[in-house]
């Protein structure tokens, strides 16, 4: 799932090219919100809250997206169109020069600018904000001390922005295994400023890195490395499923580095 950097990009972009310009055209292929005028109305801005992206028009509405597993946007000059299928359209915005295309959207939704806290209002601080609350959310984290810190990061209630990847990442370079207790971890401040460190030191690249390393392969220390060995010790990475029921995520982690001391 895009996280909290990609997602950022993405509206970047969709803000570059729609921004401040009168729609000519929109489609919205969901049934609900088809019938949806937008055509006519400027585009305010787009903007990142965690991993929804938010699209604010002139006339009081704000078109909420989420990428979820694969969604995307591709942006085209106008009068051109992606190769991508046209079943995977879920949203067409386009002005005289510019033209975005939704695509594979997990949710597309049209909702009054005033009440977008009915979608986002329940996230908690966005690690990527310029106002990031760290204090606000280390006492959300805190507010449930027995859970595990892979899920707690996991939880976006928490804070706004982590997915398996970051956690996976993040948790590696504080030597903390997914399983401990909030309630465990002395240095949790520490671990909250270093995930928004991970994040802002991707959000203006292409692909994710951690390591320091750009090369294919070299980018991360144990995301996706199951069995491979550690790049500090060669233990073996491991992986494990686990979670909220019906919730499970896969996590990564080395037995060396990120001992269990439960």
């Amino acid at each position: 799932m895009p996280e909290g950097d990609v997602v950022k990009r993405s509206c970047a972009a969709l803000h570059a090219a729609l921004a401040g310009q009168q729609l000519t055209r929109a489609e919205l292929r969901v049934p609900e919100y088809a019938t949806v005028p937008l055509v006519g109305a400027t585009v305010l801005e787009v903007v990142a809250r965690g991993k929804h992206q938010l699209t604010r028009f002139d006339n009081g509405l704000t078109l909420h997206t989420h990428l979820r597993m694969e969604g995307g946007w591709r942006v085209v000059r106008t009068g051109r169109t992606p190769r991508d299928p046209a079943y995977q359209i879920r949203a067409i915005l386009g002005n005289p020069t510019q033209t975005a295309f939704g695509l594979r959207l997990g949710v597309t939704e049209v909702i009054e600018t005033a009440h977008e806290d009915r979608v986002v209002g329940h996230l908690g601080p966005d690690l990527l904000a310029d106002d990031f609350d760290a204090d606000e959310a280390l006492r959300r984290l805190r507010a449930d001390p027995a859970v595990a810190i892979g899920e707690a990061l996991l939880d976006q209630r928490n804070l706004a922005g982590i997915g398996t990847f970051y956690r996976a990442e993040v948790l590696f370079l504080q030597g903390i295994h997914p399983r401990t207790p909030v309630a465990d971890i002395e240095r949790l401040p520490r671990l909250v400023t270093r995930a928004r460190q991970l994040l802002q030191a991707n959000v203006t690249r292409p692909f994710q890195v951690t390591t320091g390393n750009t090369r294919p392969r070299e980018r991360t220390w144990v995301f996706e490395r199951t069995g491979r060995a550690c790049r500090r010790c060669g233990t073996r990475i491991a992986e494990e499923r686990f979670g909220p029921v019906g919730k499970e995520r896969l996590s990564y982690w080395c037995p060396s580095c990120q001992p269990d001391r439960r």
